[in-house]
């Protein structure tokens, strides 16, 4: 190919780059052997050259960055994170799982436990159900500070297999029952004479009192089994919840998982036709093509659902077809996924994320200043 002089190439408007390096800033390639173009463009004056400034401009990012809610319900929740760079998105997910509060079994009291589950692995199995309360309404309990009805949750657990039916008897999360009024356990002291005798928790009123638990009791995830009784054996305990983050243990996260991946981008870079259509449409695991007809006994290729694209590259495995396919992704388009435990709904833990992502922020300008 000629070489074109300098002065002949055509004029390009101002603070426009060429093609070919718009795709690198803002396309990760997906080739056949590698991606390629996967690192983020921040220097201000990477394309001074051409006359174009990269710097970040705070209004242009509020114009670019938006967020679309693609799905919903009470366990997940799945939307795009839309003009941001991959670093904002690796905080949300980083403060999801490891920062956000919520309640937990940190301490069990142990009465009477004969099954064949020790009791540290018992202990550990209860920790981690998750428990329907809003952390908002309690308080983090120190180590000098004493259970109370504002940072402290009490349940009781109390099953026995009988001998006379035969049969083993599971043990399931629901069977735990909560006790609004704090510990019914008496705390061992030297003075045995007092007419209330003191228990491991300090209520001055009880839980069912407090607006917020009237008329919404606090229960756990059901279903969730725990051990398996034999015949006479039995289970008698106390489990105390506090607050607490995912840092501290991992039964303290909020989500199940939390996740994001970039927004697949998938082109077709010529027109597939006949018998390429239905071998590209026979090629994706994932059903991303489709076949339309184009009338006149032509049926061609095309993109029907590019967002399930999974980066397999079954369509560019075979020599020739990366000339036909192009897979990419795109930088700064995130499809973000939450799945609470269901402490809280997945909507509430996005802007409690962001909320802390905003103090974090706040304290550093602070530091700086």
């Amino acid at each position: 190919m000629p070489k074109v002089p300098l002065w002949d190439l055509p004029e390009l408007p101002q603070n426009q780059l060429p093609l070919h390096l718009q795709l690198q800033k803002t396309r990760v390639s997906c080739n056949n052997d590698a991606p390629t173009n996967t690192e983020n463009v921040t220097y201000s004056g990477a394309y001074a050259a051409l006359g174009v400034d990269n710097s970040l401009r705070l209004d242009e990012f509020r114009n670019n960055f938006k967020v679309k809610v693609i799905k919903l319900n009470e366990e997940d929740m799945e939307f795009d994170l839309i003009g941001i760079d991959a670093s904002i998105a690796n905080a949300f997910r980083r403060i999801l799982i490891s920062e956000l509060p919520t309640m937990a079994i940190e301490k069990v009291l142990v009465a009477n436990s004969s099954s064949v589950v020790q009791d540290e692995v018992l202990a550990h199995r209860l920790g981690l159900i998750p428990i329907k309360v809003d952390p908002r309404l309690f308080d983090y309990m120190s180590e000098n500070d004493v259970p109370n009805e504002k940072n402290s949750i009490v349940f009781k657990l109390h099953v026995k297999c009988e001998r006379k039916s035969g049969e083993r008897l599971t043990v399931y999360s629901h069977d735990l029952e909560w006790l609004p009024s704090g510990s019914e356990y008496v705390l061992p002291t030297e003075n045995s004479s007092e007419s209330k005798p003191k228990t491991y928790t300090s209520f001055t009123s009880s839980q069912v009192s407090l607006p917020e638990f009237a008329n919404n009791p606090i229960t756990v995830t059901p279903g969730i089994i725990i051990s398996k009784l034999a015949p006479g054996q039995e289970i008698e305990l106390e489990a105390h919840a506090v607050k607490g983050v995912g840092k501290t243990h991992a039964k303290w996260s909020p989500v199940a998982t939390a996740w994001y991946r970039m927004l697949p981008e998938v082109v077709l870079l010529q027109d597939i036709e006949d018998e390429d259509a239905q071998k590209l449409v026979n090629k994706c695991p994932v059903n991303v093509f489709d076949i339309e007809d184009m009338g006149k006994g032509v049926k061609r290729a095309t993109v029907a659902r590019p967002r399930a694209c999974t980066l397999c590259r079954e369509c560019i495995r075979e020599p020739g077809w990366e000339e036909k396919v192009a897979l990419r992704r795109v930088k700064d388009h995130f499809i973000f996924t939450i799945e609470s435990t269901g402490a809280l709904p997945p909507e509430v833990l996005f802007t409690e994320a962001v909320k802390i992502l905003e103090d974090k922020c706040e304290s550093v300008i602070t530091e700086l200043s």
